[in-house]
């Protein structure tokens, strides 16, 4: 098992204007969207208390997406609230008192019924889009890369998606969805930024912000001392960061921003140490689908840059070792579903407090008996047969 460790030791606690949209008043905004929809539920925050005990922490807590609006997956509250955000800034409706009763009014379904969104994934974000514009009767257009699974195809197909696996990588198919949207007129739902592509992104981010205000009601009074949070393009580290920054001030959570070891884009562009991003050269190869990207997101890669403690790479064994502590439930902890991209964390905290080998990277992110430790599963078994294969 291969992990790979950089120290950010130019890491700042001054918010910036971007950093200062991730609070406490975007979060309840997004909240309130979100928990507008009738099957709406917050997920499960679980307490490893086994694992903790095992491993040598004071307490573990994750964060289980499996659950989320039925998808397996957080990103749908990402690719709902900016779908939400963008028809509401088209049709003059009130972008901040957003709930989805708004778009059952018959006059707007009228208007939007004729849209198309369009958009890339490897999986959960295409499945989020397809998912909103079903429920808002719209159509949807999602391109996947070359090595996609039947099951996140058929996944996305059975939210009446137009969905076209292209001859490339994740970077390629999102290359492809920017070209036809322009070409078609479509409108792109994307969970990257780049220049001149900033706004939905940043909806996006902000839509995770539900994840966190969950977090934070659930465990009223704990300050976590860790956050452990895998990386794609870095939309997600990024909210949760940003979120983090705004409410704890001077007395930030140590934060590792987690990649695979072939998908390390975030980690070789802070290696480079230009303060630019860099795209990654190598070919990428890992099961963790998720967090199979090649270049960073522009407004993610500021919050990152700026603010994260630590960027880890880790090899795909480490993710399997997650799926199997928490779907066996080998330190007596509840069963939890995670998919490969969802456990790395879970994986890696394990390695990282159980291999004599990686004592030392333990002690760089001060992980000891007082440490509180938070994670998120990102997704359950979104391939179900590739979960079977791997956790048995």
């Amino acid at each position: 098992m291969i992990i790979e460790l950089l120290e950010n030791k130019t890491a700042t606690k001054e918010k910036s204007e971007l950093v200062a949209t991730f609070d406490h008043l975007t979060a309840e905004q997004a909240y309130k969207f979100h928990s507008s929809f009738s099957n709406y539920k917050p997920t499960p925050l679980i307490e490893l208390k086994g694992l903790a005990k095992h491993v040598g922490v004071k307490n573990i807590w994750l964060k289980d997406e499996s659950h989320r609006f039925g998808l397996k997956a957080f990103k749908v509250l990402g690719a709902s609230y900016a779908v939400a955000k963008l028809l509401a800034e088209m049709f003059g409706l009130s972008g901040n008192a957003l709930t989805f009763s708004i778009f059952n009014d018959p006059r707007i379904r009228e208007k939007i019924k004729n849209i198309t969104f369009v958009t890339a994934t490897d999986g959960n974000h295409g499945r989020g889009v397809a998912w909103t514009a079903q429920q808002l009767g719209c159509k949807c257009v999602v391109y996947m890369p070359k090595k996609t699974t039947l099951n996140r195809f058929e996944n996305i197909k059975s939210h009446n998606a137009d969905v076209i696996i292209i001859d490339g990588d994740y970077d390629d198919a999102s290359n492809i969805a920017r070209t036809n949207a322009q070409k078609y007129g479509w409108l792109l739902i994307q969970d990257s930024s780049w220049n001149g592509y900033e706004k939905i992104p940043l909806w996006i981010m902000h839509g995770y912000l539900s994840l966190m205000r969950e977090i934070f009601e659930q465990t009223k009074d704990e300050r976590p001392t860790h956050f452990f949070v895998q990386c794609g393009v870095g939309s997600l580290p990024a909210a949760v960061l940003g979120y983090l920054v705004n409410l704890y001030s001077n007395e930030l959570p140590i934060f590792v921003n987690v990649e695979p070891i072939d998908a390390g884009c975030v980690y070789e562009s802070f290696a480079v140490n230009d303060g630019r991003l860099h795209p990654l050269t190598n070919e990428i190869n890992t099961i963790m689908a998720g967090l199979a990207c090649g270049i960073p997101s522009k407004l993610a890669w500021e919050i990152l840059r700026n603010h994260s403690n630590f960027f880890v790479k880790c090899s795909d064994d480490i993710a399997v070792q997650g799926m199997k502590i928490l779907g066996r439930m080998e330190f007596g902890d509840e069963q939890i579903v995670s998919g490969e991209s969802g456990a790395v964390t879970t994986g890696l905290v394990f390695e990282l407090l159980s291999n004599p080998f990686y004592k030392n990277f333990a002690l760089q992110l001060q992980l000891n008996s007082k440490s509180k430790i938070f994670l998120i599963s990102t997704e359950g078994d979104t391939d179900p047969d590739t979960y079977k294969k791997l956790v048995s």
